[in-house]
């Protein structure tokens, strides 16, 4: 078959474009949102050969053949609609939202790792890249925030809770992982002894506003977590950072628009109501890591804030009770 105005080129691109089209439909249900683009331009393609030969066509074209196909494939087209994408949950932070590699190898366990047991899975994917030992600066500088800020789209969830190595110093031969502290536009210059370079230290709330701001111009609904209290006692009450990275971590979800959850609150309520003996159960090796009870009973108080939040789109993904 040869077409009369673009010859072989128009009917090889026609003919391939047919057999791409058909094999998109046997696979419609794992078709994504970058595919469909693809199909919504191949839809205009073919609108415009329909155009050039079916509504006007030239007497050299065997228009018995072509035309049947083409009014088939136009409706298939047509027809073809995105189906519904599963939103995934993506959840980054330290050692207490994911120890080790999540699976409590060594007894320590974090919150993040127990979420996926309050939500419906084959409604939501939850994807936990926490990495222990990390700080806001950290997640950003070793790659880790890149891969997940890739991986976003319209529609999904990005929850964080960060703090517990932000104290930390900032160019210390260990691991140079500390922040400026505060929510401001200050910055250091300083010589990592980690990678040997030069490197422009912000404050905790600069890096969390990074994270909050890259993810929403993804499409990403964004939740900030206070970090979780230590076993630390000050008389018969656990210890609070009130004018810390509890308190720095709402203000700029305030200031950048995200849903806050006053995590460290909430498991310091909790704390204070069990006592100091029962809580020293669920920190076997240390006063910052919990073993599964202690991580199970922190996600459940997680989840039931959620449940509370006005117009939170997550929680209707919440599990019932």
């Amino acid at each position: 078959m040869r077409l009369a105005r673009g010859g072989t080129t128009d009917e090889a691109k026609f003919q391939a474009m047919s057999l791409w089209l058909l094999s998109a439909e046997e696979s419609n249900n794992s078709l994504t949102n970058n595919f469909f683009s693809a199909i919504g331009q191949a839809r205009a393609n073919l609108c415009t050969i329909f155009k050039r030969y079916y509504i006007k066509p030239n007497k050299s074209m065997h228009s018995s053949k072509i035309k049947p196909f083409v009014s088939i494939l136009l409706l298939l087209l047509l027809a073809m609609k995105p189906v519904d994408r599963k939103p995934t949950l993506y959840i980054i932070g330290d050692s207490t939202v994911k120890n080790g590699k999540g699976d409590g190898s060594n007894g320590q366990w974090g919150w993040g790792s127990l979420l996926s047991s309050y939500f419906d899975t084959t409604r939501l994917s939850i994807e936990n890249h926490a990495l222990g030992g990390t700080s806001t600066r950290t997640y950003i500088t070793k790659g880790l925030w890149d891969n997940v800020l890739n991986r976003i789209q319209t529609g999904d969830y990005l929850m964080m809770q960060f703090g517990h190595n932000d104290g930390s110093p900032l160019d210390d031969t260990a691991r140079a992982r500390g922040t400026l502290k505060g929510i401001g536009e200050e910055q250091k210059e300083i010589y990592n002894p980690i990678t040997k370079q030069q490197e422009v230290v912000y404050t905790y709330g600069w890096y969390l506003s990074k994270f909050i701001r890259e993810a929403k111009a993804k499409g990403a609904r964004v939740i900030v977590c206070s970090p979780i209290p230590r076993d630390r006692w000050e008389e018969n009450k656990i210890a609070r950072d009130t004018d810390g990275y509890p308190k720095w971590a709402k203000e700029v979800a305030a200031r950048d628009g995200a849903t806050f959850i006053p995590l460290h609150d909430l498991v310091a309520d909790y704390y204070d109501q069990i006592g100091r003996e029962q809580v020293r159960a669920y920190f076997p090796d240390d006063h910052t890591h919990t073993d599964l009870e202690g991580a199970k009973k922190n996600a459940a108080l997680l989840v039931e804030a959620i449940r509370k939040v006005p117009k939170m789109g997550l929680k209707k993904f919440i599990k019932r009770k």
